[in-house]
């Protein structure tokens, strides 16, 4: 617990007030803060969530999307309510995992990281976090209650829907305000962030595996940044329903296909393109292992290094073919 922060969006009342709606400028009524909610510097506070230090000099875990917020300032609020300006160090554009730093004058508590990749159904968790911004330090225990998860998220009403895989499902209780927090096993060590609930269900929510956050943080102690490799594709894991449906000639692998008009399935200049992969192939197998719902393109790609080169196995127009992809690093 003494390594769980709280972490404070703040935005300028200037800044507030130029995101208003026309229709609302020049009308107070409209538009009111309380006086107590802007501080001395004329800061509003935004939004918040949760984080754990994972290195004693000020490194900290949190979800992408709590500070996906743009032009903000972040704070950070220890356990026994010391601040800081914190600095956004990465953020990771696949997982929903982002890295700060604070610079305290002397060491700090640090989580421990577990193993995510033993986590065991029905063994015990807690979620420790700033539960609904309001109560710090807020701790729930429940248990694993899956594993291997995929949802498809979105922070907010105007975001966009983002694919999360390999997910631990838990019914620990996770509030807003909770995400970014860990969840620990009973030994202390972290085995996940905290991430994202079911509206409507009671019970069910979901952290990222640690074991992508510390890939995170290897690659910014190796390279300054987070490097992740690029495919370049959109597309569809089909089953024996949607291939039935769709007249497709079979019923596993990744229909390339965009998933809204003004898109394109083959990012221009990515490496899939520059490997001839065309809208409406179908990937049957990725390095000679099948594609399907338990192991997509994504799941693949998340386990392979930048400048990497793989083989996929397509069909087109009723023809297999081998192509060769060398993957580049995304950006």
């Amino acid at each position: 617990m003494p390594a769980v922060v709280s972490i404070v969006l703040s935005k300028s009342f200037e800044e507030l007030k130029k995101d208003m709606p026309a229709s609302a400028k020049g009308k107070p009524s409209s538009f009111q803060i309380p006086p107590d909610k802007i501080d001395a510097h004329g800061m509003v506070q935004v939004g918040g969530g949760s984080g754990f230090i994972v290195d004693k000099k000020g490194i900290i875990l949190t979800n992408k999307h709590v500070i996906a917020e743009s032009g903000v300032s972040y704070t950070v609020f220890t356990d026994n309510d010391e601040v800081y300006e914190a600095e956004v160090l990465a953020r990771d554009p696949v997982n929903d995992v982002a890295i700060l730093k604070i610079n305290p004058k002397k060491n700090l508590a640090a989580v421990k990281l577990g193993d995510s990749e033993k986590a065991e159904l029905g063994q015990t968790v807690l979620a420790i976090g700033n539960a609904l911004g309001l109560f710090k330090n807020t701790v729930s225990m429940g248990i694993v209650s899956g594993l291997s998860r995929s949802v498809r998220a979105k922070s907010d009403e105007n975001a966009p829907l983002q694919e999360l895989r390999g997910l631990i499902q838990t019914d620990a209780a996770i509030n807003p305000g909770n995400s970014g927090g860990p969840l620990v096993d009973i030994c202390g060590r972290a085995i996940g962030i905290n991430a994202a609930v079911v509206v409507g269900a009671q019970n069910i929510n979901f952290a990222i595996p640690i074991k992508a956050a510390e890939r995170d943080l290897e690659d910014l102690k190796k390279y300054g940044r987070i490097r992740r490799p690029l495919l370049g594709l959109r597309y569809l894991i089909l089953n024996h329903d949607l291939s039935e449906k769709m007249g497709l000639p079979v019923d596993y692998g990744a229909y390339i296909i965009r998933e809204h008009s003004g898109e394109t399935a083959v990012i221009p200049k990515s490496p899939a393109d520059k490997a001839g992969i065309l809208e409406q192939d179908i990937v049957l197998e990725w390095n000679g292992r099948k594609i399907s719902p338990e192991s997509a393109l994504q799941d693949f790609l998340e386990n392979c290094e930048v400048g990497e080169k793989i083989s996929l196995k397509i069909l087109r127009a009723g023809k297999e073919r081998d192509i060769k992809v060398l993957l580049t690093e995304r950006k």
